[in-house]
């Protein structure tokens, strides 16, 4: 294979990663400034209401172990497009079918997806990336970050120009079709047998040592369970605090577009600035205490500092999850071991980051007030940064 060969199939790889990243967060992140709209249309809890968001971060974690098996089993090409393919289907159903059940039966599904779609994109990197994983993951994190912007920013656009939630969710199964194109133009007649053969031979060689004994490991799980925790709290509820506060549904449509368009710029600048600067405690504590001065802004409820705090808040949002991406490659040496060091850090970390959510729900239906929900949102970010110094930098081989 020529020079020039393998640099085209490396940009269409690349490509393909970003493509179906942006499909691993509008099912979920499109719910929250709809979250009022959905509620009071169909007269549920907020608790009800939040199962939307929760349920497929939690099945993102219970799931993520069927990566490997599947990848084993039916190979990369189809595992990957079958997955894409539901998450599709499953957010076009939104705009066809009504009713509470559909909606959580949809999200359900899609989280299955999405639990087999990140790990195996994470050892693909591993795979063919390893000397420029960073780089590659900040392509990956910026893929999330632009549908996540996008559905938390457009999604209350399309609400409020068609009257019609059921649109302004299912819309965003359009963006499958491009991930799906982009993903078999990647893998036409080369990727397929590489990827997976190779784990395959590593398999028959050695036995990976399993993660669930590593001390590191479960480090990396808790970290990943609280960024993913902050995450979904934040775009699933900024919206609510700042209708709370007396801003109009479009102006808090408008927060969540400022703050996830600096959150499509940290994804990745962070990891490039890491890639050059690989000092990864004293960036976690920089984005962290981001993070905490953000939530004080929004605790003010002046919408002044509102504004800025959303600007601020883009920062941690962005740059946590391709840092907690990169943990396990940085202590991997093989792409199954990455694989099964991020399935385990998906696993029990998604199942915290959907729980957590929803305990923010369960304690907003009993007291309504949002003051406890920040103070829920500053709690993770606290228990974040003490963590840092557990988990410490890099260590070379």
């Amino acid at each position: 294979m020529s020079k020039e060969t393998k640099k085209w199939n490396s940009i269409l790889l690349i490509f393909s990663i970003f493509s179906i990243a942006i499909n691993m967060r509008p099912a979920i992140t499109s719910i929250g400034p709809m979250l009022e709209t959905i509620r009071e249309q169909l007269s549920l809890s907020n608790a009800q209401v939040s199962l939307l968001t929760a349920v497929p971060v939690i099945c993102m974690g219970i799931f993520a172990t069927l990566a490997p098996l599947l990848n084993r089993k039916f190979g990369l090409l189809r595992t990957m497009a079958v997955m894409i393919t539901l998450i599709g289907v499953m957010t076009a159903l939104r705009g066809f079918i009504s009713g509470f059940i559909v909606l959580v039966v949809t999200a359900f599904i899609i989280g299955i997806a999405i639990a087999v779609v990140g790990p195996l994109l994470s050892a693909m990197i591993k795979q063919y990336f390893p000397d420029k994983a960073a780089s590659v993951i900040g392509i990956y994190s910026f893929g999330m970050g632009v549908g996540s912007a996008a559905s938390a920013g457009l999604t209350a656009v399309f609400f409020d120009t068609t009257g019609s939630y059921f649109f302004a969710l299912s819309i965003w199964s359009i963006l499958a079709l491009i991930g799906l194109v982009a993903w078999f133009l990647a893998m036409k007649g080369q990727m397929e047998g590489p990827q997976i053969n190779s784990v395959k031979a590593k398999s028959q060689r050695n036995k990976v040592n399993s993660p669930w004994k590593s001390r590191k490991a479960w480090l990396f799980l808790l970290f990943f369970g609280l960024q993913s925790s902050a995450f979904f709290s934040i775009i699933t509820w900024l919206a609510p605090i700042a209708t709370s506060s007396g801003l109009t549904l479009l102006q808090a449509g408008t927060l969540l577009s400022i703050m996830t368009t600096v959150q499509i710029f940290f994804n990745i600048l962070l990891p490039l600035l890491m890639e050059r600067f690989p000092a990864r405690k004293f960036w976690l504590l920089l984005i962290l205490i981001a993070g905490m001065l953000a939530v004080v802004m929004f605790w003010t409820g002046v919408h002044s500092l509102m504004w800025v705090g959303a600007f601020i808040m883009g920062i941690p949002l962005g740059g946590l999850f391709p840092i907690a991406l990169l943990l396990p490659l940085d202590e991997t040496e093989t792409a199954e071991e990455a694989s099964s060091w991020t399935a385990m850090m998906q696993t029990g970390g998604f199942i915290i980051g959907g729980l957590l959510p929803l305990l923010i729900a369960l304690v907003f239906d009993w007291t309504a007030n949002h003051q406890y929900t920040l103070a829920i949102i500053m709690l993770l970010y606290v228990m974040m940064f003490v963590l840092t110094f557990l988990i410490g930098n890099k260590k070379y081989r």
